[in-house]
């Protein structure tokens, strides 16, 4: 799943070698916190989200198998 998510993420912003993911599981979550450069932000975010909402529907898709919940936030 983290390579899914770098591989969105990765062509998205300017500075590719700053995207960090780190993950976090427990009994029914597993969380995925995503890291850009403060520069390539909005780029990630998008107008009104749209690019945020767009990356977590296909991680959330790809994550159907799984018996946890998959949740994506960024890390400010």
């Amino acid at each position: 799943m983290k390579e899914l998510i770098k591989t969105i993420v990765q062509p998205l912003v300017d500075h590719p070698e700053d995207v960090v993911i780190d993950e976090t599981s427990d009994d029914r979550n597993m969380t995925y916190l995503l890291t850009v450069n403060k520069e390539d932000m909005g780029k990630v975010i998008g107008k009104q989200g749209r690019v945020i909402k767009a990356i977590r529907t296909v991680v959330y898709a790809a994550g159907t198998g799984h018996n946890k919940r998959i949740h994506l936030e960024i890390n400010e």
